[in-house]
């Protein structure tokens, strides 16, 4: 019969204690899988969206082109699983030289979480980035590109 109380005193505590390491272990588990599946889908958001904005760089960069402003609607989700997201971006050049080609980074922030992504776009050495925020639940969730007569263009979120 001791036999039988020292298995139940062994036991019992392993019993307790997978009673509270295994829910914990998977809403662990289910939070990292949520988090990166979020992560991915802003990730592919942003990579869109530079590709849009970097499209539109090139349309308006020929010659051909005439000064002029063209406004496009990149078809973004508006939301990534109930969280609306916010991009910005900095223009940096390559090089030191003056007529180096440029580069547009992007950051996009999924809000109320500590999810980020970022891409980074190429364009030429006449490109001015306006400060601006894209907010993808806006009605203003565009990108716009504006030909100066000089040859400049100029891009920026929102209308």
């Amino acid at each position: 019969m001791t036999h039988i109380t020292i298995e139940y005193m062994i036991m019992l505590p392993m019993l307790i204690l997978q009673i509270f390491l295994f829910p914990l272990t998977a809403s662990w588990l289910m939070n990292i899988w949520v988090d990166s599946r979020r992560t991915l889908a802003l990730q592919d958001v942003a990579s869109h969206l530079g590709s849009t904005i970097q499209q539109l760089y090139f349309s308006l960069n020929h010659k051909t082109i005439s000064a002029g402003t063209a406004t496009y609607s990149p078809e973004l989700p508006p939301f990534i699983e109930n969280y609306y997201y916010t991009a910005n971006a900095t223009l940096h050049a390559v090089s030191g030289s003056a007529n180096s080609s440029k580069a547009l980074k992007i950051t996009l922030t999924l809000v109320k979480t500590k999810i980020t992504a970022t891409t980074l776009v190429i364009l030429g050495s006449n490109v001015l980035w306006q400060q601006s925020l894209f907010i993808s639940n806006s009605t203003n969730a565009v990108v716009n590109a504006e030909k100066l007569s000089d040859g400049t263009i100029r891009l920026y979120f929102g209308g």
